[in-house]
C-alpha cells in the first residue's frame, strides 16, 4: 500500500536488531527509504539488512554511552548526507516492584529511553533543517499513557518521552519537522515470550484487548511509516496508541497486565 511512497528518502532506525525496530526498518525499505540500522548486536542488524532491497547500513552502538547518540548521527549523516526519518526505538524496559528499584536500573532506563532520543533528535535537526523538513517518531508505551503496575520507572521514562515529543513539535514546526510518538501496548515479541510461556496469560491478555488478539511488530511499524510519509503532512505533537483500544478500554483492577 505504501510502496514507494518513501523513494528518495533516508532513515535511521534505532534498536533494529528484532521486533518492532527490524519491522520498521523493513517497512521504511518496502516504502523506498535507504534504512541506517543501528542497534548493540552487530550480527543481528546484518541480519536485517540482509533482507532489505534499498541501499542500507548498519551501526553498531550502546547508546547507554553519553557520546554514542551523537556518534550515531554523524555515521549515518556522513553515509547518506541526511536523515529524512528519525525513529526512536530502541529502549529498556524493567517490570519490577518499585521496592526493587535501584538507582543503576532507573538510571540505566532513562540513558535509553530519554537521554539518547533528547541528544539524537539534536544531532540531526541540523541536517533536517537544511533538507527542508524531517519526520522524527518515538517510541512510547501503553505504560506512559495509563499506569500499569510494577512499571513505574519504565513509565516514568515513557510519559517524559510523550512530554519531549510535544515540546519538540512546538519548537521544531517552524521548520517543518514533524514530531510525534507511537505508543504500542502488547506486542508479540521475543520480551513477551517468557510470561506467555504461563498458563492463561495469552487469555488474559487477549481479554484486554478489544480486537482480541496481541499486536504484532508490523502492525506498530505501518504506523510509523505512515507518520514518516506525506500522508501524515499536518500531524505533529501527538501520541498514537497502536494497541487494539488496550488504553483506552483497559481496566487494570480486573487482572490487566
Amino acid at each position: 500500500m505504501l510502496d514507494g511512497v518513501l523513494n528518495g528518502r533516508t532513515a535511521l532506525v534505532t534498536g533494529a536488531t528484532r521486533g518492532i525496530g527490524a519491522a520498521v526498518a523493513r517497512a521504511l525499505d518496502a516504502a523506498g527509504a535507504r534504512v541506517a540500522l543501528s542497534g548493540r548486536d552487530q550480527a543481528l542488524l546484518d541480519d536485517v539488512a540482509a533482507g532489505l532491497t534499498q541501499e542500507s547500513i548498519v551501526l553498531p552502538v550502546e547508546l547507554r554511552e553519553a557520546g554514542a547518540p551523537g556518534r550515531l548521527a554523524a555515521a549515518a549523516l556522513d553515509a547518506f548526507g541526511t536523515v529524512d526519518i528519525l525513529v526512536n526505538n530502541a529502549a529498556m524496559a524493567a517490570r519490577v516492584e518499585t521496592t526493587e528499584l535501584t538507582a543503576e536500573l532507573i538510571d540505566a532506563m532513562y540513558a535509553v529511553n530519554v537521554r539518547a532520543p533528547l541528544l539524537l533528535i539534536g544531532a540531526v535537526i541540523p541536517a533536517m533543517r537544511r533538507a527542508g523538513g524531517g519526520s522524527i517518531i518515538n517510541l512510547s508505551s501503553v505504560s506512559g499513557v495509563i499506569g500499569t503496575p510494577r512499571r513505574s520507572a519504565y513509565g516514568a521514562t515513557k510519559g517524559a518521552i510523550d512530554a519531549a515529543t510535544r515540546s519538540l513539535a512546538a519548537e521544531l514546526g517552524p521548520d517543518n519537522i514533524r514530531v510525534n510518538a507511537v505508543a504500542p501496548g502488547v506486542v508479540d515479541t521475543q520480551l513477551w515470550a517468557k510470561n506467555k510461556a504461563i498458563p492463561g496469560v495469552i487469555e488474559q491478555v487477549e481479554q484486554q484487548i478489544p480486537l482480541r488478539r496481541w499486536s504484532t511488530p508490523e502492525d506498530v511499524a505501518d504506523a510509523i511509516v505512515f507518520l514518516a510519509t506525506p500522508a501524515a503532512r499536518f500531524i505533529t505533537g501527538e501520541t498514537i496508541c497502536v494497541d487494539g483500544g488496550m488504553a483506552r478500554t483497559l481496566d487494570l483492577y480486573s487482572g490487566g497486565v
